[in-house]
């Protein structure tokens, strides 16, 4: 196992939860709707469980944890912004937008799991918790999208 490939795979997840954070927090504001507004708060709360679990292993190794969001994140958060702005908080196309980017979280997550032989045994098992979390997340978010269809 190599330490620094470890606090890498880590920190990606630290940043996919991140983009998850403020994406979620982006969509409650753009969201009219409680039950919309409600669901996001339990996917930040999901996100800021995952990302703690993750700083702290990462601290745990000795590295510095990221603070910082992916570069795709900060354009799928400008870009729900200006399609909001053009939809006028549309239902449909908020949900849309937060399907994409669980499906983006998804993939991160598998890629990590992909990389196991640079994981501890426990890393690893923490990882496919949180991945199972995001993908009943995203479970969540594809049955209001294929409702709306």
């Amino acid at each position: 196992m190599n330490t620094e490939k470890s606090i890498d795979i880590l920190n990606s997840l630290i940043q996919i939860n991140n983009d998850r954070i403020e994406g979620y927090e982006t969509a409650s504001k753009e969201a009219d709707e409680t039950d919309l507004k409600t669901l996001f708060s339990h996917f930040t709360e999901t996100s800021l469980k995952c990302k703690a679990e993750l700083v702290a292993e990462v601290k745990r190794l000795g590295g510095k944890p990221t603070e910082g969001t992916t570069t795709s994140g900060k354009l799928y958060r400008v870009w729900m912004d200006l399609k909001s702005a053009v939809t006028g908080s549309d239902r449909k196309a908020i949900i849309n937008s937060c399907e994409y980017g669980e499906e983006a979280a998804l993939e991160t997550y598998k890629d990590a799991v992909s990389n196991s032989e640079d994981l501890s045994s426990e890393q690893l098992m923490m990882i496919k918790e949180q991945h199972a979390a995001i993908q009943a997340n995203y479970q969540k978010i594809k049955n209001l999208s294929d409702l709306m269809a």
